[in-house]
């Protein structure tokens, strides 16, 4: 990895554990374990670093999706849902601290979060409409709003709580009838 990509690394973490007020070049430097001043260096104003942070996590959140994704698109409804609940799962928990940065974006820096938003509502409709889901279009819009307040409840009010994977399933499922 270059040091460009550890040092918005470093900066996903500063964000997910002290928010915007926490990124700073100067908090990245330490977070990173780099020189003062190599934040700046590759990031020269606080706009090319929340810009940076915001690429790097729809790279790593891409990254997390297409892991195990080598085979085909859902067949139907009930595949799809199982694949969403999955991956709900696995940012809820291992990936939280990416969860906590997009929501965390989404509210701070929304223009930020746009692109990337476009892009998932994309590969979910596409996602749906291989599934054979009616109105993928509008189900995508619904399954991304579930997702988000789902992810939204599971790191705040119940935070430390095991995920409710059928339940999310079930959910997920009744969405899309």
């Amino acid at each position: 990895m270059d040091r460009r990509t550890a040092v918005a690394d470093a900066a996903l973490e500063v964000v997910a554990a002290d928010g915007m007020k926490g990124l700073t070049h100067r908090a990245v430097d330490a977070a990173a374990g780099v020189p003062p001043g190599t934040t700046s260096n590759h990031f020269r104003t606080r706009e090319a670093l929340v810009a940076a942070v915001a690429e790097r996590l729809e790279e790593r959140d891409l990254a997390v999706w297409s892991a195990d994704r080598a085979g085909p698109p859902p067949a139907d409804a009930d595949a799809f849902a199982e694949l969403l609940t999955h991956y709900l799962a696995v940012f809820a928990t291992e990936h939280a601290d990416l969860t906590r940065v997009r929501l965390t974006f989404s509210l701070d820096q929304p223009a930020a979060v746009v692109a990337g938003h476009s892009r998932f509502m994309a590969i979910a409709r596409q996602l749906l409409e291989a599934a054979g889901v009616a109105d993928a279009e509008t189900r995508a819009r619904w399954v991304a709003d579930y997702s988000d307040g789902m992810l939204l409840h599971q790191l705040t009010a119940r935070r430390g709580e095991p995920v409710d994977v059928e339940a999310h399933r079930r959910a997920i499922r009744h969405l899309l009838d």
